[in-house]
């Protein structure tokens, strides 16, 4: 069941969503100055003492969603969940499986994938989590994540073997995910992403809060309260919760 597109929301909404971006974005600047972790396109995992935990955990997480995949419809979009991600996710080639929305668990998806739900859980300051499948030959254009608030944690799931055609790009960094293996970057820098392979993408996508001293904290707790109270989250919250009651309605 397709979501409502951006275009469609009030005109306050949109304008409100607009300023918010613009705000987290010059945000960025404090955070910077208030992080404990580099500040660079990539991070390095030694930061972060739970990667061994989680890669020992990838051959559970990927049989989960090898489960979900046998049933590639029942698996929504991203634009369809998310309506503002319309410009970089087009028709069905890059689909998501939500988990946890900005610390909001998605019960009915976790209750399917037991083993992935412990695994992040044990994850401090896990915000937001899902599985994120990329179709053959699609490219996730340039963009810019909203706030340097949290990092973005890539474990590689189903990797295809033609490595030299796929690749994110964050910034001025080419990185090359493996399966079993975490990758970790600011998605608040430029970043783009091509599958010109022949095969399918996956890794489990999650944003964890960044680590900051106790002013950082401070301004980051607020931030990520208005964060959650905004339609920037609230509607893809809604988007799952209907997605999910079409499928049990139809049987999926």
């Amino acid at each position: 069941m397709p979501a409502s597109s951006s275009s469609h929301y009030p005109f306050w909404r949109r304008m409100l969503l607009k300023a918010g971006k613009r705000f987290l974005r010059w945000n960025g600047c404090f955070q910077s100055r208030h992080s404990l972790v580099p500040t660079t396109p990539q991070i390095n995992n030694s930061e972060f003492d739970w990667v061994d935990k989680l890669e020992a955990a990838w051959p559970d997480i990927r049989s989960e969603l090898e489960q979900l995949l046998k049933s590639p419809d029942d698996i929504p979009s991203f634009h369809q969940i998310s309506p503002d991600q319309k410009r970089i996710s087009k028709g069905d080639n890059w689909k998501t499986f939500g988990l946890y929305v900005y610390g909001k668990r998605i019960d009915d998806n976790c209750a399917l994938c037991p083993r992935t739900a412990e695994a992040i859980r044990a994850i401090p300051q896990m915000r937001t989590a899902m599985f994120s499948i990329l179709k053959p030959h699609y490219h996730i254009v340039p963009h810019k994540g909203p706030t340097r608030a949290v990092v973005r944690v890539h474990l590689g799931l189903i990797v295809p073997k033609d490595k030299d055609n796929l690749w994110i790009r964050v910034d001025n960094q080419k990185l090359h995910w493996e399966e079993g293996k975490v990758i970790i970057f600011d998605d608040s820098y430029e970043h783009e992403v091509r599958n010109d392979t022949d095969e399918l993408r996956a890794v489990l996508f999650l944003d964890v809060d960044r680590p900051m001293d106790k002013t950082g904290t401070l301004v980051n707790n607020l931030l990520f309260r208005l964060i959650e109270m905004s339609p920037y989250i609230k509607q893809p919250l809604k988007n799952i919760a209907s997605w999910n009651r079409s499928k049990k309605h139809t049987g999926g």
